[in-house]
């Protein structure tokens, strides 16, 4: 007994995704999401001297496989202590205390998350 395999139409629509894709169209808007997650960040980071404020970058990486944005905070206390580490999830003083974190960074990028998330789908499923 044969088997019979049949299909109508094509894979146009299937094709011009890929296409879109591959011409990285959707990596331009990179940029703009790690420096909306930078003035976001600075914004919500608590601010005595403003100095852990001013210290978020971001670095973009784009490999055949995959594409993050990493967002980074420079200010760095003796050499291994990231401030906006310290105050994110707390941490003990010299003198013994415990300061407690202050969750900031997850409500601040939430937004930007969901932004990004939003635009890159339209980007992906408009024709």
């Amino acid at each position: 007994m044969p088997v019979v395999i049949s299909h109508k139409g094509d894979f146009s629509k299937t094709s011009r995704f890929f296409k879109r894709i591959r011409s990285k169209q959707i990596y331009k808007r990179l940029e703009a999401y790690g420096q909306m997650g930078v003035d976001a960040l600075r914004e919500a980071t608590p601010k005595r001297t403003g100095k852990t404020a001013d210290s978020w970058s971001y670095e973009i990486k784009i490999t055949d496989r995959f594409v993050t944005i990493t967002w980074k905070n420079s200010n760095v206390v003796d050499g291994w202590a990231n401030v906006a580490v310290l105050i994110q999830y707390g941490h003990a003083t010299r003198g013994g205390a415990y300061v407690k974190g202050i969750d900031y960074i997850n409500p601040a990028m939430r937004p930007v998350f969901e932004k990004m998330a939003q635009e890159v789908w339209m980007e992906v499923t408009v024709e």
